[in-house]
């Protein structure tokens, strides 16, 4: 169980360990190549130290034989592997024209999103898939503008309004993940109360609801309702997310989000686990339809 620039930086060094050895060079032939000592190379694959997307670039030529897609997916975990001060971006997080508009966009925001904040979003952005299970709120990609403000204003009571726009704001550019190409699959399932609490009033909720119905309509969205009758649930143990991830092998990482922070885990048995209890609670959930179906009376009622 470790925090995500741990993860990174092992997975990351893995990789590359790999795409190496596939090259036929030695750590040391490598090291000669991109003009480094070996025990950078050393470091690197065992993840002790991390490394910049430039330097990843460096490597990538060296090894030659790397698609597109792989090269640009490890350029971005490179990223988000560095931990903190690792951005390319200046900004504060005081707001500005330019968020989501480019790789790693969230470290212009470093000085209001903590490391945790922004290690999920870099995982968010590389994944392929994501499966979700929320008891609380409605998940974070499929919120409204109104109903973003609401949650961030009950969870961060006192907040001055210039970081809660600010923050709204990173919530709505993490929701480009959907409209990409290829877009981010999502799977979530959504506890009932999700859809009865009253978070930000009645007309919050109405268009909150009436949301949800027209997202789920994407191809790329599976949207489940678990009803009260299941009654107890392997959910209940908390909300987790699984990110799945293209082309890397064994990076797939559970996400279980606490009140002051966030836990990584991705052991083999872990995975297992989690992928279970999805499949478990996916399969006690309402089908997509009787789920949209109960969403629209919910949103009627309002």
């Amino acid at each position: 169980m470790q925090h995500g620039p741990a993860v990174r930086r092992r997975k990351l060094g893995e990789e590359l360990r790999a795409l190496r050895d596939r090259s036929g060079l030695t750590s040391g032939e490598a090291a000669r190549i991109v003009g480094w000592h070996q025990s950078k190379i050393s470091r690197i694959e065992t993840g002790r130290s991390g490394v910049k997307p430039e330097d990843v670039r460096l490597l990538l030529d060296a090894y030659g034989g790397v698609g597109d897609q792989q090269r640009a997916l490890l350029e971005a975990l490179s990223a988000s592997a560095a931990g903190p001060g690792s951005g390319t971006g200046t900004g504060t997080g005081s707001g500005g024209g330019e968020i989501g508009r480019g790789p790693q966009w969230w470290h212009d925001y470093r000085g209001l999103l903590p490391q945790e904040y922004r290690d999920f979003i870099s995982l968010e952005a590389g994944a392929r898939s994501a499966r979700t299970v929320e008891l609380s709120v409605v998940p974070g990609l499929l919120q409204t503008p109104a109903y973003a403000r609401a949650v961030t204003r009950a969870a961060l009571g006192g907040l001055p309004e210039p970081k809660v726009d600010a923050l709204v704001d990173v919530r709505l550019a993490r929701q480009s993940v959907l409209r990409t190409d290829p877009p981010l699959e999502l799977s979530a399932v959504l506890d009932e109360a999700v859809l009865r609490r009253q978070i930000g009033g009645p007309g919050v909720m109405e268009e909150q609801l009436r949301y949800l119905v027209e997202v789920a309509r994407l191809p790329q969205v599976r949207l489940q309702v678990l009803p009260f009758r299941v009654g107890g649930h392997l959910g209940l143990t908390g909300p987790f997310v699984i990110f799945s991830f293209p082309n890397i092998a064994d990076l797939d990482v559970v996400v279980l989000d606490h009140l002051t922070s966030s836990l990584y885990l991705e052991r083999k048995e872990d995975l297992e686990a989690y992928s279970a209890a999805f499949r478990t609670i996916q399969a006690h959930a309402l089908p997509p339809q009787d789920s949209s179906d109960l969403i629209s009376a919910l949103a009627d009622d309002a």
